[in-house]
């Protein structure tokens, strides 16, 4: 019987579940804005969508999918399920649409497997709220609930997740590789079989998507609990938790995944609490609070599970040199912490998020609205003459839809912010409404508003197009110093050039060669044997610039 002191005082009323369909909508409005309607963007999505057309088209191997020049990253696994579904359903859906829909339900599985953990850690007998002398208290299966229902909305709430969770890129794979490595532990005491089978394949999936050292590190960690754990289910779980590691060992040491960038300088030490801040806003206030308030129960598992989690990807995130995709993989056990400080969170602190989030969110959709109608009718002046100093070239059309789709998300909100400010509301989950909805609205009025201005910023489209003005089809095209990203855009836009690298045979024959340039480096004179042709730059970048030469007859 747990006799510590318990700072959960909740009451039944209190223990109300969030509306089903509210919350269905609330994730498809974060999910699905975003999905169509654009180019894969610089540098890391272009280069993932790369790699899964290399695989589509036969150019690499799928134990080890490279790109032109590039080496295998060790992400098997996110790089495989993109091209099988470009495969599958390219033909139909084009294949940036469909290399891009499997890693939108892999956010989706992870917002599900974040509630699941968080449902199952709240039933343990530690994390229940007292019980009040004359009844009354919650019921454990509605607290349960309740606590889950706020868990998913903060980590919707986290800004960190809003662009990398929308990618299509392998981190999002690992990310939801830890959402259920979390899940696996929360349910070893419910479901035990089950918490084998995905405590195994958790740490086997990370290692399959690039992050092996990540997976080791995890699973040396769920060992750790388990065998300090007295509880049996979590350790009846210490031997399946040595075959991960063993597996994901195997696994990494076959797929070549073992890489690793250690960058930890003391400068990196000093922002990193500047990065976190930002990054995991509002969870890691939230998750601050939990630590305190519940800091006589920190080994109990509700707790101990998330943190110990948290705890490494946070490390690995300083070790990488602040990475914020490392960072990344901390917020789902952010959120579950987060989700542990509504029942213990005093009504001031609750109205402070309340009113910032207000602010906040209501200034993001104002600014976009205005710079969208200046965009379209070009007032107010100042935006505008920004928009087109800042996006040369860029040709505004008007999109009916977008603009319903966005009146409405602006119409809910402001319902919202009356619904929240214009009476008290008891439910555990009510201070995370404002963040987590702000944040989605933000996202749908930049995928809608937006998004044809984002596509011409972030696309390398305009680039490829420029220098496509001066190259006939079916070229062989020598890539000097491309970057990844660059290499990637150039077999995307125009798949039918045949891009080789400077120490292939048929480098010697190409009558072709790009060549990438900073814009601040001076344009030396052509290679012998070679002739300018253009230096074309793309023109939301003052940096990035190809330059385009051609072979001289000998």
């Amino acid at each position: 019987m747990n006799t510590r002191p318990n700072p959960a005082v909740v009451g039944q009323r209190a223990a109300r579940q969030l509306p089903r369909l509210a919350l269905y909508l609330l994730c498809l409005a974060y999910i699905v804005p975003g999905l169509v309607g654009r180019d894969p963007w610089k540098a890391a999505e272009i280069s993932a969508v790369g790699h899964m057309l290399a695989l589509v088209r036969g150019e690499t191997s799928w134990l080890f999918p490279a790109l032109v020049g590039f080496a295998s990253d060790g992400s098997v696994l996110p790089y495989g399920l993109g091209a099988l579904s470009i495969q599958w359903l390219g033909p139909v859906l084009g294949e940036a649409f469909a290399a891009r829909l499997p890693f939108a339900l892999l956010l989706l599985a992870t917002l599900t497997l974040t509630w699941y953990a968080t449902y199952y850690l709240a039933r343990s007998e530690a994390a229940q709220p007292v019980a009040y002398a004359f009844g009354g208290e919650a019921h454990p299966i509605d607290y349960a609930r309740a606590i889950a229902d706020g868990s998913i909305l903060a980590l919707m709430a986290s800004l960190g997740l809003l662009q990398l969770g929308h990618e299509t890129t392998p981190e999002l794979m690992q990310l939801f590789a830890v959402a259920l490595l979390l899940f696996s532990l929360a349910i070893s005491p419910y479901r035990p079989n089950t918490a084998r089978i995905t405590v195994v394949a958790a740490p086997v999936i990370l290692a399959a998507s690039g992050a092996a050292s990540t997976a080791l590190l995890l699973a040396l960690g769920c060992a750790v609990i388990a065998w300090k754990s007295s509880a049996p289910p979590l350790r009846q779980l210490l031997p399946w938790v040595a075959i991960a590691g063993l597996t994901s060992a195997g696994v990494a040491t076959l797929c070549g995944a073992w890489i690793t960038r250690l960058a930890l300088t003391p400068n990196t030490m000093m922002l990193f609490p500047k990065l976190l801040v930002w990054f995991a806003w509002p969870v890691w206030p939230l998750a601050a609070w939990t630590l305190w308030r519940w800091r006589l129960q920190l080994n109990r598992r509700h707790i101990a599970l998330p943190l110990i989690v948290v705890s490494i990807m946070l490390t690995i995130s300083l070790g990488m040199g602040n990475s914020d995709r490392a960072l990344m993989l901390a917020l789902p056990g952010m959120a579950v912490l987060a989700a542990f400080a509504l029942p213990t969170l005093q009504r001031s602190f609750s109205a402070a998020i309340d009113w910032f989030s207000v602010f906040f969110f209501s200034f993001c959709a104002l600014t976009i609205w205005v710079i969208y109608i200046a965009i379209q009718i070009g007032i107010p002046k100042q935006p505008a003459a920004n928009v087109a100093r800042l996006a040369p070239d860029f040709v505004s059309h008007f999109e009916p839809w977008a603009l319903v789709w966005a009146a409405l998300a602006t119409a809910t909100w402001l319902w919202l912010v009356r619904w929240r400010t214009g009476r008290h509301q008891e439910a555990l989950w009510k201070s995370l409404v404002l963040p987590a909805s702000g944040v989605a609205l933000s996202w749908l009025l930049l995928m809608t508003l937006w998004l044809p201005l984002l596509d011409h910023a972030r696309s390398y489209r305009m680039l490829i197009d420029r220098v496509a003005q001066h190259l006939p089809a079916q070229s062989c095209v020598v890539a000097t110093d491309l970057t990844r990203s660059q290499t990637a855009a150039l077999r995307f836009f125009r798949p039918d050039w045949h891009v080789v690298t400077r120490s292939s045979n048929e480098a010697q024959t190409c009558p072709w060669q790009l060549q990438n340039l900073s814009m601040r480096q001076v344009l030396t004179p052509a290679p012998t044997g070679w002739r300018l042709i253009s230096r074309e730059r793309r023109p939301t970048d003052d940096e990035e610039s190809l330059v385009l030469y051609q072979r001289t007859n000998r």
